[in-house]
């Protein structure tokens, strides 16, 4: 049976998100729906129009807000009144904006300069806290901007509640995106559950020849993971791999910002080198914040900000990354016991979550080059890899 035509709930589930996403990047409305009735409007506020915002006003039953991360409205100036900062502790949970008139959407994007001055005003008293039935909700709105590799900040327009479950033919009527809440929190999970190869193929790479690429992919046809396996592998004895997010700037185009192209490439060599083992290079981009943002966090780095302060004032959490696809990819090439190269303690805690056991930790760790410094200092001292 083709991609196209498996029709599971689980693959409803993962294509539904998936349409949501298109529609939030393209600067859609997306109506969002909870089990538990509550409901929400959301447009991403990176691309919310001034048609679509009208038009949320005209949908929503209540005066549309900004939502972002509590980093996220550090990062532009929000005061967060205790009783809301207090409440939350240090986590990265939502937090609701007012959205007064004549005050753009796009302050969410930018933190406040000496030239904004006159917007502190506007922005001093705008926090206030999520109602208890539509935090799930808020937090939903959030995690679809981060899968769709947007900004973390969207515009919310609040639903009345729907016991009746009637939301999605409403949605229907209007011709809008309609998703349910539960698939967007369970997403990620769900479309690793739901890898499978689609493709293989043998390519010799320089110092592996003897190596094939496997191509995998959810069901909804989202994003897709390779395995590159050099050599035969043996999975009853532990398998050396080695776990690699994709990195555009370091991989393709050497970067020396960070240490990645390095780390691909020796990786492949050293298993090479031993005769058998397996890469897995994961689409997480950025620590799972996606090219664009990495990009975003370039900037703010060179203004200053560590590699982890610069994905938290752009108001995701320092590392987005999971490991469930890795897990599945393996178990399902038969590979449940590993040899990890690595410097990371995630990535040994992640595979073990999902049941593949990780019998050695291999070290992977090269030299600064000059340019990279900071960023493996930061990585040892405030993300706990063991370089």
């Amino acid at each position: 049976m083709g991609q196209g035509q498996i029709h599971t709930p689980a693959a409803a589930s993962l294509a539904a998100v998936e349409r949501a996403l298109a529609e939030l990047r393209r600067g859609g409305i997306v109506v969002l729906r909870h089990e538990n009735g509550s409901g929400g409007l959301a447009i991403a506020a990176e691309s919310c129009s001034a048609e679509a915002l009208q038009r949320l006003q005209g949908l929503a039953q209540e005066a549309p807000v900004l939502v972002t991360t509590r980093r996220r409205a550090e990062a532009i100036g929000m005061d967060i009144p205790p009783h809301i900062a207090g409440g939350m502790g240090r986590t990265n949970k939502p937090i609701t904006l007012h959205l007064p008139d004549g005050v753009p959407v796009d302050i969410i994007l930018r933190p406040l300069g000496a030239e904004d001055a006159g917007r502190h005003v506007a922005l001093r008293h705008l926090s206030r806290p999520v109602a208890s039935h539509a935090d799930v909700i808020a937090e939903t709105a959030i995690e679809l901007a981060k899968l769709a590799r947007l900004l973390p900040a969207v515009v919310l327009g609040p639903l009345s509640a729907d016991p009746g479950n009637k939301r999605r033919d409403w949605a229907r009527e209007q011709d809008l995106v309609y998703v349910d809440a539960t698939a967007v929190l369970e997403y990620e999970e769900n479309a690793a559950r739901n890898l499978q190869q689609v493709a293989q193929a043998r390519v010799p790479l320089e110092g592996a020849e003897n190596a094939r690429i496997l191509a995998w992919r959810p069901s909804d046809g989202g994003k897709e993971h390779l395995a590159i396996v050099v050599g035969e592998i043996d999975p009853i004895e532990p398998v050396l791999i080695r776990l690699h997010s994709e990195c555009f700037t370091g991989d393709l185009l050497g970067s020396l910002r960070c240490d990645c192209g390095v780390q691909l490439r020796s990786a492949i060599a050293e298993i090479a080198k031993q005769g058998s083992g397996v890469l897995l290079y994961l689409a997480q981009e950025g620590r799972g914040i996606g090219l664009v943002n990495k990009l975003r966090a370039y900037e703010l780095q060179d203004d200053g900000f560590d590699t982890i302060d610069a994905n938290e004032q752009l108001g995701f959490d320092a590392d987005e990354r999971i490991y469930a696809p890795a897990a599945t990819m393996l178990q399902r090439m038969g590979i449940k016991r590993v040899r990890l190269m690595t410097n990371n303690p995630e990535k040994i805690a992640g595979l073990t979550r999902h049941d593949v056991e990780v019998v050695e930790r291999v070290a992977h760790a090269f030299p600064a080059n000059g340019h990279n410094e900071n960023y493996l200092r930061t990585k040892a001292e405030r993300a706990g890899h063991l370089l």
